[in-house]
């Protein structure tokens, strides 16, 4: 597996899926989320809400991952995975590791080959960037998958610098 760190747009990778740094109800929301749902387009929305109508009535659970198709985005998916928010507590270094394995979990379930990340719980969640820098490389590299590239995108230099500097 090669990891690579860089600045830039999550919504323009040209990757197999990008994670969507989403919350429990997947309708959409600020930040990475709100991005992802506007460039993809109505699509997406629809199918979040098939989900929601089906298999995940209540939402998905902290720690855990889906895929979706990927509507106008150049990615072939989304696969969405609720980050801990740190200040509604969820402080649990193992409930951070779990949206990122999850997510190479559900790649390798599509298919996926390439996988573009956030720096998820990262930014409104509250979780210190050098802290999900860590947890995030530490679970991707310890996850045993067979992607073959996991690509850490991000917007901000410092955030960038954290990356940067395990993988």
């Amino acid at each position: 597996m090669r990891l690579e760190a860089i600045i830039g747009d999550l919504t323009t990778q040209e990757v197999d899926a990008v994670v969507n740094a989403a919350n429990s109800s997947l309708l959409g929301g600020g930040g990475v989320d709100g991005a992802i749902h506007r460039a993809a387009g109505p699509g997406l929305l629809a199918e979040c809400r098939a989900l929601r109508g089906a298999a995940l009535p209540d939402g998905l659970g902290v720690g855990q991952a889906v895929a979706t198709g990927a509507g106008e985005l150049a990615a072939r998916w989304v696969i969405h995975a609720v980050g801990p928010n740190a200040h509604a507590g969820q402080k649990d270094p193992a409930l951070l590791a779990s949206c990122f394995t999850e997510s190479l979990r559900v790649a390798e379930e599509i298919g996926a080959s390439s996988v573009a990340f956030p720096a998820v719980s990262g930014g409104v969640y509250g979780w210190a960037m050098r802290d999900v820098a860590r947890i995030a490389v530490e679970a991707v590299r310890g996850s045993g998958s067979r992607v073959e590239l996991v690509r850490f995108v991000l917007l901000d230099p410092d955030a960038h610098a954290e990356f940067a500097a395990l993988v």
